[in-house]
């Protein structure tokens, strides 16, 4: 195959496979889809840590303890940037958060803002109000935007995540 076209296959290739981790993962149910215009941000911003050593790489910090809360749901492995905790920008939330996926591997699952509580007005990002007290001392919000969590894309639960045994 002469070159031009192989590169045009692999430009293609990558193209899609790009397109295909960054697809909402619950825009279908979402009561009002310009919040998906909203966090297109954050996609553009997080969607490289599907591949986790790139997230490392980006100052998050790798945790080996995974947050569960039975039975309402997991949250997964927090990787948190301590200079993104206080952003409410779109593209810097201070976590991304993981599952097990059975393997050794993990996979991204949601993103996280935190903000520490000191004293101030309950913080709101995408039209949303943070939760207070989840992280003690904190506001949080949390936003399942690569798994699909049937309680609401901002709730701070999803039952569909699990930690592995201990």
């Amino acid at each position: 195959m002469p070159a031009r076209p192989l590169k045009a296959v692999c430009a293609l290739a990558a193209a899609a496979s790009l397109a295909l981790t960054a697809a909402p993962a619950q825009a279908a149910t979402d009561p009002d889809p310009r919040v998906w215009t909203d966090l297109s941000t954050t996609y553009q911003a997080t969607s490289a840590y599907g591949y986790e050593p790139f997230a490392v790489a980006a100052g998050y910090v790798r945790t080996n303890d995974c947050v569960a809360n039975p039975p309402v749901g997991g949250m997964g492995y927090h990787y948190v940037k301590p200079k993104y905790i206080g952003s409410l920008d779109p593209a810097k939330p201070a976590a991304v958060l993981y599952e097990d996926r059975g393997d050794g591997k993990r996979r991204l699952v949601a993103v996280e803002w935190m903000v520490p509580d000191t004293g101030q007005a309950t913080p709101k990002l995408f039209g949303e109000k943070f939760q207070k007290n989840e992280l003690p001392g904190h506001f949080t919000l949390h936003a399942w935007i690569y798994k699909s969590n049937p309680r609401g894309l901002f709730y701070s639960w999803n039952p569909r995540v699990t930690c592995p045994a201990a």
